[in-house]
């Protein structure tokens, strides 16, 4: 009865095998009746998929500074790498030597494993001759022995422990990847060494960026939109959220490991008036690092500190020693 009134022409067409009119709401549609006379609808026509494309994380690692850059290849040929190294060289400068796992530590069947593999460990006439003409010499660490590579290995879970569980599967296009990716590099770099000085009124950090760009990391103060549903916000919002919500588990487990809790079965160095640290604050915006020089403190009964007074950029404050990092260098 309901479509007999609102798609009578619709019906009485197609009963005389006619099209629907071009201003017809079921004109896209591909309108049909079936055996007992129902008005049903095939779908859209010629709906276009996009296809979806899969890509490699490269991660640099700079031994003096501890930099990390992020790069992405899209596949693993021997061009495909040449062109990598050429876009890092174009952003940090040519280097001396190169520094991998070795080749016998990739194990697995699959053909990304196995094209690394080959990649790493026989290396074709291209890549070799542009290594050789570069100058640059390609050191492998020992087979079975990842720990020689802690230092890389520690950027790769920083880079890609958090980015995976937050990702996820959701479908970014290769701006949208490259950009989070970006971010996450910058937000390495932002993290604090060391004190610039023993000045006690300098209460600035050394940081890699500051080998990088001469001065410290900063970003664009933007909302913070974590606790917005995600279905409301528009693609590049999203970006926005994914990158706020790294920099808040990230952040957060780098000041958890600047503040061990190990047991006191030996004694460990107390704060001292002077030292620069970081206060471990809630929902602090990207790329900042509340930091500080503790001016007093204060001990219990046992002769350990307990509380400690820091002078930051807004004032003092009072914090218990377990909202206080000292820098790790």
């Amino acid at each position: 009865m309901v479509q007999g009134e609102v798609f009578s022409a619709e019906i009485r067409n197609l009963q005389c095998q006619k099209g629907v009119l071009l201003n017809s709401k079921l004109k896209n549609l591909n309108p049909f009746l079936d055996s007992d006379g129902v008005l049903r609808v095939d779908g859209r026509l010629d709906i276009v998929i996009k296809e979806k494309e899969s890509c490699i994380k490269c991660i640099f690692v700079c031994f003096v500074s501890k930099a990390v850059n992020i790069e992405i290849v899209s596949d693993l040929t021997s061009e495909a790498f040449i062109a990598t190294l050429k876009r890092f060289f174009g952003r940090r400068g040519k280097c001396a030597k190169f520094y991998s796992d070795n080749g016998k530590t990739f194990v697995g069947a699959n053909q990304e494993i196995e094209g690394l593999l080959k990649l790493v460990k026989e290396p074709d006439e291209k890549l070799s001759g542009f290594l050789s003409a570069e100058g640059i010499e390609w050191k492998f660490i020992p087979p079975s022995a990842p720990s020689f590579g802690g230092l890389w290995e520690a950027a790769v879970k920083s880079a890609k422990y958090h980015l995976k569980r937050i990702v996820g599967r959701s479908n970014l296009t290769y701006e949208e990847f490259l950009t989070v990716c970006f971010q996450i590099e910058g937000i390495l770099h932002s993290r604090p060494l060391c004190p610039l000085s023993n000045n006690v009124d300098d209460l600035n950090a050394l940081t890699p960026a500051h080998f990088l760009i001469g001065r410290s990391m900063n970003s664009i103060i933007e909302p913070n939109l974590t606790d917005l549903n995600e279905s409301a916000l528009k693609r590049w919002q999203r970006v926005t959220r994914l990158v706020q919500l790294i920099w808040n588990k990230w952040h957060r487990s780098y000041l958890s490991e600047l503040q061990q809790r190990n047991k006191w079965q030996f004694q460990r160095k107390n704060v001292r008036v002077g030292d620069l640290a970081v206060l471990i604050e809630d929902n602090m915006p990207t790329f900042k690092w509340p930091l500080g020089r503790i001016t007093k403190i204060y001990s219990g009964n046992d002769t350990l500190i307990r509380v400690v007074k820091v002078k930051t950029q807004n004032g003092e404050y009072k914090r218990a020693i377990s909202r206080v990092c000292l820098l790790p260098v």
